[in-house]
């Protein structure tokens, strides 16, 4: 069965994927790190969003036709645009985007469909809807991009409200100093 993978543009030092001020401007990869996002990307088979990460998103639909964008912006949003992606929101009514549909039923059954109708591990962001993926024990897989900056507040890469064991399974640092873990999460075995 395909892994989850909970993975975010950024996280920074002290484990915010968002500031105190709502900005993450001091999360944009340099060519090198945009580079390993896009391969990241091209991996996957589907992906799950929350609504402020769709929104967030939105650009990729026609960064392709940004006169400043570069190949490697263009190569993304040819990645991003290809795959097949559910936005999770309480309050939109549609979605708009190529490959781009709204869930309409719960966590769980969107993602059993997506596994049936999609080859490949498939990733989620959005730090709330993650938080409850994590929270049912649907996340396999933690990718984090962490960048040498401590924001003191913002949104959270992990939920506050519950424990989870992480086994460390690859790292690796960047030349801009940005250092990638991937873990796999380690689940109390049901007694």
């Amino acid at each position: 069965m395909s892994k989850l993978i909970y993975k975010m543009g950024g996280v920074s030092a002290d484990g915010y994927i968002v500031g105190p001020d709502g900005k993450f401007d001091w999360g944009v990869p340099d060519e090198e790190l945009h580079r390993f996002h896009n391969d990241e990307a091209r991996a996957l088979g589907g992906h799950l969003l929350g609504r402020r990460l769709y929104e967030t998103m939105l650009y990729w639909e026609t960064a392709a036709l940004d006169p400043e964008a570069g190949e490697i912006q263009r190569d993304f949003a040819s990645v991003w645009q290809a795959m097949p992606k559910v936005v999770f929101s309480r309050t939109l009514e549609s979605v708009e985007g190529v490959n781009m549909s709204l869930a309409r039923r719960d966590l769980p059954s969107e993602l059993a469909e997506l596994r049936q109708t999609v080859s490949g591990d498939l990733g989620i962001g959005g730090a709330r809807l993650a938080g409850d993926a994590i929270r049912q024990g649907l996340v396999d897989e933690f990718q984090l991009l962490v960048y040498p900056v401590s924001l003191g507040g913002g949104i959270p890469f992990f939920p506050r409200d519950c424990r989870l064991e992480l086994e460390l399974l690859e790292t690796r640092t960047f030349n801009s100093r940005v250092a990638y873990l991937r873990y796999r999460a380690i689940y109390p075995t049901p007694s």
